[in-house]
């Protein structure tokens, strides 16, 4: 790169130096003092003389053109730490101030990566200093010659592994009266286009902020008064901080979850808008617990090997090398149930969602059903659900028998008050076995084997936890996405999650699937993790969602209530989960257990 000093002056900052040889020219060059002060120009000359920018290498030339106008950029260490150090990638920004960002982003990047370009308005030509940085294009005249050799150099600029960063919407963001905001324009799919056709990963950067209301009231007015006001909206940012903000890299994989351009880019679009923080309400601190008691110690492995060896051969649900699937109640097995509230309450702690107590129990462990793994070669349980049968539960009682009446109003129609059900609960594998596909299967397997031996249960209810170790933004984006059957049942506390209008578009526009939804938090997350894999578990089983509350007795976490009609789940699941049995499951018919009495 060229840092040796330009010859003086360089870039001549008048209208009239601008103007083409026409007869319009002509007449601009003739009024030119007088356009010059009214459009800002004279106030941005005088900024680029006393600054002394003339002929400066363009990293110097950014930088005190910033300090000169008073610009204050935070975010930058976010951003820089997400970019790769080498090799081909596109960074999309939104638009909200038309000019001063393009020099913003140029400035910061190539200070990280010397392979940096900008994609840009021939406008900002007229800064002579810095035109190494860009590659200019004329968005205003989409069928210029300039536009279609801008995209070959972005194109080769990446082949090449270089950093390419693009400003979708190709001009200032404005008022939109159909949406009754400032946005950027639609997003052009230049950058999905490169990006598939060049398999480079996407990073979207939030720039926050927006020019005044005299520019957008203007643009109301007539649309071409924005780009005049632009040089005037530039000395409107003394003092003011521009916040930059960013999630993961999307990569190739992500966006083919995605048909077609079209809806990658709106995908792309969302996923940078979602860092706007004026849509953003991180967990409260109060909601967060920060003193734990110390767990009790590990139950007798003995004694808990002797009340396996008392249950009935009907609570021995089924084998798998090593491991046993039991059920069984507090009464008949309390060594067993202590151990799994010790072991729940180990688990949760690494999820943020730990009563914070020796062990985590409470009055339903003692009328819950306990359906739990046992590894013989260990002498140790790896995992449990906690189950509550409805029609046992509620026989002498109400509702309240439920644990999950405590976090939501069920109404007389929803499933648990007209059939027998099993509310599904308080389910965990130890750490060590989380990553083995025994785990998770074992337990279901062992539920199928249940309700095969209680054919009367046709419905499985319950909620998946959503730990505070995601950000409130997936949180909300699940609560959003998934619940579409709200009769019958509200939370007692409702999430109050906070989405971006953007995300009413996105979901307006097409149907969301789950691996789209995986796409978008996974593109949240710091971690890059995905949606819980109970809630797919649910999912593929055909489960219907019907609202998220707050389970103030669990740590505050937010939960997804959720219902699954067995005998309807796909037949591959019922073949792995029910085996030989799936057949008279589904077939089970109450009339002829009745008839036979």
């Amino acid at each position: 790169m060229n840092n040796e000093p330009l010859e003086k002056p360089y870039s001549d900052l008048r209208l009239a130096a601008m103007a083409p040889n026409t007869l319009l020219g002509t007449m601009l060059k003739i009024t030119g003092p007088f356009w010059d002060k009214l459009l800002g120009i004279s106030k941005l000359r005088r900024v680029y003389e006393s600054c002394e920018l003339s002929g400066l290498n363009k990293q110097e030339f950014s930088q005190k053109l910033l300090n000169g106008l008073g610009v204050q950029v935070s975010g930058i260490n976010g951003v820089l730490a997400k970019i790769p150090q080498r090799g081909r990638c596109i960074i999309v920004c939104n638009h909200p101030y038309g000019m001063i960002e393009g020099v913003i982003i140029a400035h910061l990047l190539t200070e990280v990566r010397a392979d940096t370009k900008v994609m840009a308005n021939v406008g900002l030509t007229i800064f002579k200093e810095i035109k190494d940085y860009f590659i200019f294009a004329n968005p205003l005249k989409p069928k210029a010659l300039i536009n279609g050799l801008a995209i070959k150099q972005c194109f080769r600029h990446l082949e090449k592994d270089g950093l390419l960063v693009i400003f979708p919407a190709g001009r200032v963001s404005f008022f939109q009266a159909d949406k009754q905001r400032i946005a950027d324009a639609d997003w052009n799919r230049l950058a999905i286009k490169l990006a598939t056709k060049t398999d480079s990963p996407i990073l979207p950067v939030f720039i926050s902020g927006a020019n005044s209301k005299l520019f957008h009231n203007m643009g109301r007015v007539y649309y071409r008064f924005r780009l005049l006001m632009l040089a005037h909206e530039m000395f409107k940012l003394q003092a003011h901080n521009i916040a930059l903000k960013t999630n993961n890299l999307l990569t190739i994989k992500q966006l083919n979850e995605f048909n077609g351009t079209k809806r990658m880019n709106d995908f792309v679009r969302l996923q940078c808008y979602l860092n706007d923080d004026n849509y953003f309400s991180p967990w409260l601190e109060h909601e967060k617990r920060t003193s734990f008691e110390a767990v009790i110690p590990m139950v007798d492995k003995k004694v808990m090997k002797k009340e396996l060896a008392q249950l009935p051969e009907i609570q021995h649900l089924l084998d798998f090398k090593s491991f046993s699937v039991y059920y069984g109640y507090q009464q008949q097995i309390p060594h067993c149930v202590e151990e799994i509230t010790r072991l729940r309450e180990i688990t949760f702690r690494t999820l943020d969602e730990g009563s914070g107590e020796a062990c985590d129990t409470d009055k339903f462990d003692a009328t819950y059903m306990h359906l739990f793994i046992f590894d013989h070669k260990n002498e140790e349980i790896i995992g449990a659900y906690r189950i509550g049968q409805t029609d046992l539960l509620q026989k002498n009682g109400d509702v309240s028998k439920l644990y999950l009446a405590q976090m939501f109003d069920f109404a007389p129609e929803f499933i648990n008050q007209q059939q027998p059900c099993l509310e599904m609960g308080r389910s965990f594998i130890i750490a060590a076995h989380q990553n083995s596909f025994h785990g998770l299967l074992l337990l279901w397997k062992g539920i199928g084997a249940f309700v095969c031996q209680n054919p009367h249960y046709r419905t499985l209810y319950g909620t998946v936890s959503l730990s505070k170790l995601y950000d409130p933004r997936s949180v909300a984006l699940i609560d959003e996405i998934m619940v579409t059957d709200k009769e019958g049942v509200s939370a007692k506390k409702s999430f109050a999650g906070q989405l971006h209008p953007e995300v009413k578009d996105f979901i307006s526009a097409a149907p969301v699937s789950l691996n789209q939804l995986s796409a978008l938090v996974m593109g949240i997350e710091e971690d890059g993790k995905d949606v819980p894999v109970l809630l797919k578990q649910y999912y593929k089983l055909g489960a219907k969602f019907h609202c998220t509350g707050i389970d103030v007795n669990f740590n505050d976490t937010p939960g997804l209530l959720l219902s699954v009609n067995l005998p309807a789940a796909p037949d591959k699941l019922l073949k792995l989960y029910l085996g030989s049995s799936k057949t008279a499951y589904i077939n089970y018919d109450k009339s002829d257990e009745l008839s036979a009495i």
